[in-house]
C-alpha cells in the first residue's frame, strides 16, 4: 500500500546454521521480503594451513591439502603435488598421470554429486534427492579406499607419482561404475532437469552475468554457468588432458538452474575422460625416484588445476630447505563467493538459501 514505511532489519544467518553450508556467517539486511544488502563474514574455520606449510616438509604438506576442499582431497592432492613438481622440476610416468587424472575426474563427480543432492535439499526437496546422490558417491568412495585405504582425507599422491598402484579389484569396480553411471544421471536428471518446482525455484534466480564473473575471479562450474567457456584442462591442460577428448558445457543466463545443469553436463564428460584413460592407460612405473626430502632450488612458482569448485593453485616459494618459505593457495570457493552481495540482492530469503547452495563452496578452503 503506498505510503506505508518500512523499517529495513538486519539478519544474522550462521554462524551455525545447517544452510549456510560450514562454518559461515551472512549479515542479511531485508526490507519487508526483500533481501537489500547481505555482507559474506569468513574465518569461523581459520586453521592456519598456508602457515602450518612452512613447518613441514613437501610430502608432509600432501596431509594438510586434504583438509581444505575436504570433499575433494584428491583434486587438492593433485593440484599440490603439480606445484611441487614444477618447482623441483620432477617427472611424473605415464601410468600415474593417467591414474591421477581417473581420480580426480572420480572426485569431481563424488564433489557434483554432493552439490546437486544438497541443493534440492535446500529446495525444500528433503532426504530423498540427497541419499540417491550419496548412494552414488559411496561407490566412489569405495573406489577411493581400494587405491589408499581411506574414504575422505586420502593423500594418495605424491611429488613424483601416486603412493601406490590401483589394485586389479579396483578396475572392475571402476568398469562396473563407469557402465552404470549414465543411467543413473539419466534417472537423477528426469528426477530435477524438468521438475515443474524446481524449474519455477531456479530459473532466473541469483543471476551472475559473465561480466560480473570475470571481475570477481570466478571460477568452475560457476563461470561456465555464466556463459564463459573456461576450463584449464582445455586452456592449459596438465597431466595427460591433452590426450582425451570432452566438452565444456556452458550455462545460458547464469541463474540457479544453470549452475546445476552444467554440473550435471559435467559429470557426463568426466564418465567420458575415465573411459578413455582406462582405454589409453598402460604398465609402467607409478612413481619417479624422488627423495622423501625435497630440496627445490631456490625460487617461486604457481600451478594451478580445474578442481571441482573452479581453480584450484598453489603458489610457493622456495629457499632452497626441506620446507617452503611460503606457501599461499588460490582457493576457488573463497573467489566465487565474492559476487554473493550481487546475486542476493533483491531476491528473498528463501531465494537466499538456494542461491547460495547453488554457489557450492566449502569453508575449509575459504578460511583455511
Amino acid at each position: 500500500m503506498a505510503g506505508i514505511r518500512t523499517e529495513p532489519v538486519t539478519v544474522n544467518l550462521g554462524p551455525q546454521h545447517p544452510s549456510t553450508h560450514g562454518v559461515f556467517r551472512l549479515r542479511v539486511t531485508f526490507d519487508g521480503e526483500e533481501i537489500i544488502d547481505s555482507e559474506p563474514i569468513f574465518g569461523y574455520l581459520h586453521r592456519g594451513t598456508e602457515k602450518l606449510a612452512e613447518s613441514r616438509n613437501y610430502v608432509q604438506i600432501v596431509t594438510l591439502t586434504d583438509r581444505l576442499d575436504y570433499v575433494s582431497s584428491m583434486s587438492n592432492n593433485l593440484a599440490y603435488v603439480s606445484a611441487v613438481e614444477k618447482l623441483a622440476d620432477i617427472q611424473v610416468p605415464e601410468r600415474a598421470q593417467y591414474i591421477r587424472v581417473i581420480s580426480a575426474e572420480l572426485q569431481r563427480i563424488a564433489s557434483h554429486l554432493m552439490a546437486t543432492g544438497f541443493l534440492l535439499n535446500d529446495l525444500g526437496a528433503l532426504a530423498t534427492p540427497l541419499t540417491y546422490c550419496f548412494r552414488e558417491r559411496e561407490r566412489i568412495l569405495d573406489l577411493f579406499e581400494m587405491l589408499c585405504g581411506a574414504r575422505v582425507t586420502l593423500s594418495y599422491m605424491r611429488p613424483g607419482g601416486i603412493f601406490q598402484d590401483a589394485p586389479e579389484e579396483f578396475w572392475s569396480a571402476l568398469n562396473t561404475l563407469i557402465s552404470d553411471f549414465p543411467h543413473y544421471l539419466d534417472e537423477l536428471e528426469s528426477l530435477i532437469t524438468s521438475n515443474e518446482i524446481v524449474l519455477s525455484r531456479t530459473l532466473g534466480v541469483g543471476k551472475l552475468t559473465d561480466a560480473q564473473a570475470i571481475d570477481c575471479g570466478v571460477s568452475g562450474p560457476n563461470l561456465r554457468a555464466s556463459s564463459v567457456k573456461w576450463d584449464l584442462r582445455k586452456a592449459a591442460p596438465y597431466e595427460i588432458y591433452d590426450r582425451v577428448k570432452f566438452d565444456v558445457p556452458i550455462g545460458v543466463n547464469g541463474d540457479v538452474f544453470d549452475r546445476y545443469y552444467v554440473r550435471a553436463l559435467e559429470m557426463r564428460e568426466s564418465i567420458k575422460i575415465i573411459s578413455q584413460c582406462i582405454d589409453q592407460i598402460e604398465d609402467g612405473p607409478i612413481r619417479t625416484d624422488a627423495p622423501y626430502f625435497i630440496r627445490p632450488p631456490k625460487g617461486e612458482i604457481y600451478s594451478a588445476i580445474e578442481a571441482p569448485k573452479g581453480e584450484l593453485g598453489f603458489y610457493l616459494v622456495s629457499d632452497g630447505s626441506i620446507a617452503p618459505y611460503r606457501c599461499k593457495v588460490r582457493a576457488p570457493s573463497y573467489l566465487n563467493l565474492t559476487p554473493l552481495s550481487d546475486m542476493l540482492k533483491g531476491w528473498k530469503m528463501g531465494d537466499l538459501i538456494i542461491i547460495l547452495g547453488s554457489i557450492d563452496f566449502v569453508l575449509g578452503e575459504v578460511d583455511r
